[in-house]
């Protein structure tokens, strides 16, 4: 186990999409820990440590929302670029009027969680790293609401606030619900295995959702 944090997150709205909807946007229940840790790698990362998730804590009511808003039917295709990047004359640009398509988004709302985490270093720490290094680094970034970008709860335009947390835990909404089956949500993706997608059973316990190790699941 290596040096351990816990941190409040907050947002008006999140969306954690599941990958089996093809079309339209629709959120997991509850924040994926591929989403948490990515709002641990905002605040401080470095290839000398990995962040690791223990447990999320769900604070407030699971509630959903419906909207629709208008996105970009396309893309510019890689082709397009290296035509551009070997000299042709061609249109790197794209225009809403032209590729214009509404999708219906179900996302979460008013949504609070407790991340408790820690990290472990990594082969490519170097002689300058160590772990005191590193966990004093997040506990002074966190305490003054730095990171190196805004994190977010799924899509960029849901912004999350954070709060390094030193003292007692908020209480859950469900914390006098025994359990909760949220079904099969994503893990991780597995970089060193062909970006391989992994899910765990997630089972919410009095508000609490353990997260397993990640090489103890198995792969879609």
């Amino acid at each position: 186990m290596g040096y351990g944090i816990t941190l409040k997150v907050w947002g008006d709205y999140a969306c954690f999409t599941r990958p089996e909807m093809k079309v339209e946007r629709v959120s997991y229940d509850v924040m994926t820990p591929s989403a948490a840790r990515g709002i641990l790698e905002a605040i401080h990362w470095k290839p000398a440590i990995r962040w690791i998730v223990d447990r999320i804590t769900i604070l407030n009511e699971i509630r959903f929302d419906n909207f629709r808003r208008n996105e970009l039917s396309g893309r510019i295709s890689a082709d397009t670029v290296k035509r551009a990047i070997n000299g042709a004359e061609v249109l790197l640009r794209q225009t809403i009027e032209d590729n214009r398509q509404q999708r219906a988004t179900m996302l979460l709302r008013d949504v609070a969680y407790v991340i408790e985490a820690h990290f472990e270093m990594t082969a490519k720490a170097e002689d300058g790293d160590s772990a005191d290094k590193h966990y004093n680094m997040f506990l002074r970034r966190a305490r003054q609401g730095q990171c190196f970008h805004r994190p977010y709860f799924g899509c960029r335009e849901f912004p999350v606030s954070f709060e390094l947390l030193e003292d007692e835990l908020p209480q859950s909404y469900y914390r006098d619900l025994d359990e909760r089956d949220l079904g099969w949500i994503l893990l991780d993706i597995d970089f060193n295995n062909d970006m391989t997608p992994l899910f765990f059973r997630a089972v919410m316990r009095r508000g609490v959702i353990e997260v397993p190790p990640l090489e103890k699941e198995g792969s879609a």
